[in-house]
């Protein structure tokens, strides 16, 4: 429903009078339990997505329907087809191939200040910010995580049940409060609505820093965030069989600040850890 989407951006009562919807039907629709069948598709999008980066956008519906077919998650390649137009996504597979311009009911949209230009020349210039989906025994959470691109350290994250404004809004307040901000950080992001709303710009903005967007359906202008997300997918989350989300969080926390940020060695940092970087770069 289009009031959910602009939650916290306009009030529900002027959302419900213009599109001629009662309060009492919209808070009784965002309030109940997901049906088994939205559920489904929360849960085959958010593969669809993954694999279509792993493949770094080489395959369209018929082939991303075969991997989802592989990974347990049978469904027609039209279903998966649809899925990709909602997300603005679509294989390089020929003449067909573009980006799509930007919607122009997308509101909120900021420019790509980025421009894939990963590396940093000090701490806190460049930030990058995403979520990713993990399944936890039969309901998805997501991860928000926000990364320093000097060192690759991993400053603020936050694991939740729900893909909402608050998510991104704590995972962005734990990064300043374990960080000095100095005016002009460039914080880059998707054109999530989590990241287009209005409080997370807001806070964005009064820290002194320059929010940036990725082009529509473009993973590449966020790529470090991505390969992050898959090598914690596949040094962690595939190796686990997670039963509760206190399990996962335990081996989150674990991932990113003991041994990610201060143990794993970085091709991109000469074979040593973030933490260890920012020692000898000090």
């Amino acid at each position: 429903m289009v009031i959910a989407e602009y939650l916290g951006q306009y009030p529900v009562t002027l959302m419900c009078r213009a599109l001629n919807v009662s309060r009492s039907g919209f808070y009784k629709w965002h309030n109940r339990k997901p049906s088994p069948r939205q559920l489904r598709r929360e849960q085959i999008e958010g593969k669809v997505v993954e694999l279509f980066a792993e493949y770094k956008a080489r395959y369209g519906a018929p082939r991303l329907a075969h991997e989802l077919k592989d990974a347990g998650l049978p469904c027609s390649k039209n279903f998966v087809a649809n899925i990709m137009r909602y997300r603005g996504i679509r294989a390089r597979n020929g003449k067909g191939f573009h980006y799509r311009p930007a919607s122009p009911t997308m509101i909120n949209v900021e420019e790509n200040r980025l421009r894939r230009r990963f590396h940093a020349e000090a701490p806190n210039q460049k930030w990058v910010t995403d979520i990713t989906y993990i399944w936890v025994k039969g309901s998805w959470a997501y991860l928000a995580t926000v990364m320093d691109l000097y060192s690759r350290a991993i400053v603020g994250w936050k694991l939740d049940t729900s893909m909402t404004e608050k998510l991104v809004l704590d995972t962005l307040t734990m990064a300043f409060s374990r960080r000095e901000v100095n005016p002009g950080l460039i914080i880059h992001s998707d054109r999530g609505v989590q990241f287009r709303s209005v409080k997370y710009l807001d806070l964005v903005r009064s820290s002194g820093c320059l929010p940036s967007m990725s082009r529509q359906g473009n993973c590449w202008d966020n790529a470090v965030m991505e390969s992050f997300y898959s090598r914690l997918k596949v040094e962690l989350i595939y190796a686990e069989q997670y039963g509760s989300m206190e399990e996962v969080r335990s081996g989150i926390f674990e991932y990113i600040e003991i041994f990610y940020n201060r143990k794993r060695r970085h091709s991109a940092l000469g074979n040593i850890s973030p933490a260890e970087f920012e020692r000898r770069c000090a």
